[in-house]
């Protein structure tokens, strides 16, 4: 008999996978995106335009559709942060805020770079969500601030 066959017979190939190293990557990769997620929104930069107009003073916290550079939107509800949100879940959204809440204020905060067919398209929605009124955002003029 041959030594070499007999070697072969004695053993088995093993066709397992060991999942143990794949189940401790899997579990860092989720510790790390569930520490990161929440800071992946933490504010967006609008760059709101100057006006002259008087400020609105309100008690109730308004809600608010930011449309940054890229035409992105953002909701701000009355006591949560800003959140990035598509125009169909945005409708959802704010039409179920006002009805809940039909006192308080909408407002729609344009970045001056944005463009206008955006925020237009914006307060077109809130429309269609059944917002009774929309106001626009904006930022005295600097000559004002420095008075």
């Amino acid at each position: 008999m041959n030594p070499i066959a007999s070697r072969r017979r004695k053993r088995k190939l093993n066709a397992e996978i060991n999942v143990v190293p794949y189940i401790d990557v899997m579990l860092v990769l989720l510790i790390i995106f569930m520490v990161t997620a929440p800071l992946m929104n933490l504010g967006v930069d609008i760059e709101l335009p100057q006006s002259a107009a008087k400020s609105i003073h309100n008690d109730k916290e308004p809600a608010v559709v930011s449309v940054d550079r890229g035409g992105q939107l953002y909701l701000s509800l009355a006591n949560s942060p800003r959140e990035a949100i598509d125009a169909d879940a945005l409708k959802t959204k704010i039409a179920a805020f006002v009805r809940q809440n039909p006192q308080i204020p909408v407002y729609v905060a344009g970045d001056t770079a944005a463009d206008y067919g955006t925020i237009y398209g914006a307060m077109v929605l809130l429309q269609q969500a059944g917002v009774p009124k929309v106001g626009l955002m904006s930022k005295p003029p600097e000559a004002a601030k420095a008075r």
